[in-house]
C-alpha cells in the first residue's frame, strides 16, 4: 500500500498509538487509518472533505464523521492531526478538537516542513507543549498533550467577513478558515463576475467556496434559482452563512463533483478548484467539465474562470464541440460553451 509522505513518517512511530483511541483529522488523503487499526484500540476520522469521507466509509471498524463541526465520540484519547495547507485551518481544527476532547488528550501532529507544520509549537501553547520526535522525508512528527483546560469553541467566532461591491450594491462574504476566497476576493472570481452576462433560470455554482459567485449572481438576477455545491463541509457552511447574512435565497449542499446533484440547469458557473493539499490536482475539474452537458438543459451554458496555464479548453471542446474565450488577462481566462440540441 502506498501512503502519503506524512503517513510514511507516522508509520515509523506506531508505538505512540498502541492501545489508544485515535481520531484522525486534517489533510487526510490516504487509507493509513486502516493500518492503525492493528495498533490502536479504535480509530475514528473527522473530515470536512466529502470524497474522503465516502472513500473511508467503505472500511469496517472505522467511525467516519463528515461535517464542519466535530461531534464528540466516546473514548477518544488521542488526535492524529495531518497539518492542513492553511495555517488558519490548523488553528480552527485544533481549537475545535481540543475543546471537545478536553484535558489529558494526547496529540500527534505530522506534516510536510514546507507546509509550515513547525507553527504547531506556538499554536499548541495554550493547551500544553508539543515536541518534535521525528523528522524524515521533509516531514516532521510532533507529540504533545493537552494539560490546560481548553477554551470553549463556537463556530460563529471563526467566520471572517469582507464586503463585496456588486454593481453598486454591497454584500458581505462570510467564510471559515480553509475555504477558498477566505477573507478576500481572488482575482479569478473577480474576472468571472465582471464577465458574467445577465442570467435566467436555474444556476449551478460548482465549487462554490464561500458562496461569492452564487450570491453575486442572485443579487444581480433575483429571479434566478441558485444551487451551490462544494466538496468541503466548511465551504458549504460558509456559503449558507453568506446567503443568510445577506438575506438571499439559495440551495447549498456537499457534493463530490455531481454525486449529489439531480436534474439539469440552465447555467453552470464556476471557478473550479485545482489544488489538493500542496499538490496540483485536476481530476475533479476534468470530470466536472466532461460531464457538464449531462447536467445542462438544451441551450444551457457553461462559463468558468481558470488560470491560463491550465489545459481546460480541450476538455470543454470534447464535451461541447466548441470552447469560446470571451475574456482573459495576464493570468486568468474565461471559458464558455453552450449545449446544442
Amino acid at each position: 500500500m502506498s501512503y502519503s509522505t506524512p503517513s510514511q513518517v507516522v508509520e515509523r512511530q506506531l508505538e505512540y498509538f498502541d492501545g489508544k483511541h485515535v481520531l484522525l483529522a486534517g489533510e487526510l488523503e490516504d487509507t493509513f487509518a486502516t493500518e492503525l487499526l492493528s495498533t490502536a484500540a479504535s480509530v475514528s476520522i473527522f473530515t470536512t472533505n466529502l470524497a474522503y469521507a465516502n472513500q473511508m466509509k467503505r472500511f469496517d471498524n472505522l467511525n467516519v464523521q463528515f461535517g464542519a463541526s466535530y461531534q464528540k465520540q466516546p473514548n477518544v484519547d488521542m488526535v492524529l492531526l495531518y497539518w492542513p495547507k492553511a495555517k488558519a485551518e490548523a488553528d480552527f481544527l485544533l481549537s475545535m478538537l481540543m475543546a471537545s476532547l478536553g484535558k489529558d488528550t494526547e496529540i500527534v501532529v505530522v506534516g510536510e516542513n514546507r507546509s509550515g507544520v513547525k507553527s504547531i509549537e506556538k499554536m499548541f501553547a495554550p493547551y500544553g507543549r508539543v515536541t518534535k520526535f521525528d523528522s524524515a522525508r521533509r516531514c516532521s512528527f510532533y507529540w504533545g498533550q493537552c494539560v490546560n483546560e481548553p477554551a470553549p469553541f463556537n463556530l460563529e467566532d471563526w467566520y471572517k467577513s469582507y464586503p463585496l461591491d456588486i454593481q453598486g450594491q454591497t454584500i458581505t462574504i462570510r467564510s471559515l478558515p480553509g475555504v477558498f476566497s477566505h477573507g478576500e476576493l481572488d482575482i479569478g472570481s473577480q474576472l468571472l463576475l465582471d464577465t458574467l452576462p445577465a442570467l435566467k433560470g436555474s444556476v449551478l455554482d460548482f465549487g462554490c467556496g464561500a458562496g461569492v459567485i452564487g450570491c453575486a449572481i442572485k443579487l444581480r438576477n433575483p429571479n434566478a434559482s441558485i444551487t451551490m455545491v462544494d466538496i468541503s463541509a466548511l465551504a458549504v457552511e460558509s456559503a449558507k452563512e453568506t446567503l443568510r447574512f445577506n438575506n438571499l435565497d439559495g440551495n447549498v449542499l456537499a457534493s463530490d463533483v455531481y454525486s449529489e446533484i439531480d436534474g439539469r440547469f440552465d447555467n453552470i458557473i464556476s471557478n473550479p478548484p485545482f489544488h489538493a493539499g500542496l499538490k496540483t490536482h485536476y481530476a475533479a475539474t476534468e470530470t466536472f467539465l466532461e460531464r457538464a452537458p449531462e447536467h445542462l438543459n438544451k441551450n444551457g451554458q457553461l462559463m468558468i474562470v481558470a488560470n491560463s496555464f491550465l489545459r481546460y479548453p480541450p476538455f470543454i471542446e470534447t464535451a461541447f464541440g466548441h470552447c469560446d474565450t470571451p475574456a482573459k488577462n495576464t493570468k486568468f481566462a474565461i471559458y464558455h460553451a453552450i449545449k446544442s440540441a
